[in-house]
């Protein structure tokens, strides 16, 4: 097919608002990690997708906050720059928890493109809910179409990349037809062994993680990967390994398992926790972990 129009389009929302959630139902595959925990999503995401004669570059980006550390300033950059490159934005605003900042509605709204606001988990609340976030959130941020949705149950999200495609511009195509993302395989690989430490622990350790792919070595019948779990304090190092290393075992063998689907081929996974003190205020160590800004 020939790709007559393309543009990026920006996923933006409050922490589980349901961003990735939504980049994975359109995409039809686990692209991005989700989880119920907030700040999952710590990068920019770039998900593509081809509508009818159009390619869909779109950016899942971390959820909005108000930043504490360094860390989550690269994340909050990473989500300004999503809205300031973006041909379309879709706004997410979560039925469970609607309320959004009065400066990032103000950000949004100052942005020179067309906008989108879809008020995604509408299967947890009742029409009247949703009839009233629709009403409030309709003339709180300047926008083109207003929908219901649910990205879990891809309600609606038809009509959605539907409103999308309206608004994308006449463009050559950005991306090779069969490409899927700008990310690589040692990203998601690292992605999928942090999923599984949002799963099982809890409280700090979630958020004070990085992984990190150190080697990676193709065989003829496996491939042997090894990560780093980077965390800031010798105390979560040892909850992280777990007694008689139980804890790094079930995340690896966790993880291995969706290594697997995801290269569809054997892997043999090897896990190292390492303690940086500090690191998600020390620009050097954000720096070496892909935050830092180009």
């Amino acid at each position: 097919m020939e790709i007559t129009k393309a543009g990026f389009i920006s996923i933006i929302g409050k922490p589980n608002a349901g961003k990735s959630t939504l980049l994975n139902s359109i995409l039809g595959m686990k692209l991005a990690i989700t989880n119920s925990k907030a700040q999952t999503t710590r990068h920019r995401i770039m998900g593509i997708h081809h509508h009818n004669d159009c390619q869909m570059v779109f950016s899942d980006t971390p959820g909005i906050i108000n930043p504490a550390y360094k860390l989550q300033e690269e994340m909050m950059h990473a989500v300004k720059e999503s809205i300031h490159d973006a041909d379309v934005i879709v706004v997410l605003i979560d039925l469970t928890s609607p309320k959004l900042h009065e400066d990032v509605i103000e950000q949004i709204n100052k942005a020179q493109c067309p906008k989108i606001v879809a008020i995604n988990k509408m299967d947890e609340g009742g029409q009247e809910k949703v009839a009233e976030l629709m009403e409030e959130y309709g003339s709180l941020i300047l926008h083109d179409h207003i929908l219901p949705l649910s990205a879990l149950h891809k309600f609606n999200v038809d009509n959605l990349l539907d409103m999308i495609y309206e608004h994308c511009p006449e463009h050559p195509a950005y991306f090779p037809e069969d490409q899927l993302t700008d990310r690589d395989e040692r990203f998601f690989v690292a992605e999928m062994v942090r999923e599984k430490i949002l799963t099982h622990y809890q409280q700090e350790i979630p958020y004070s993680i990085e992984v990190v792919v150190e080697a990676w070595k193709d065989k003829p019948n496996i491939t042997k990967i090894d990560a780093v779990i980077y965390c800031e304090r010798d105390s979560q190092k040892v909850i992280l390994i777990g007694k008689k290393g139980l804890g790094l075992k079930r995340i690896g063998t966790e993880a291995r398992r969706d290594i697997e689907r995801f290269l569809d081929r054997k892997v043999y996974l090897d896990l190292f926790v390492k303690v940086r003190e500090k690191w998600r205020n020390d620009e050097k160590q954000l720096k070496r972990f892909g935050y830092n800004r180009e």
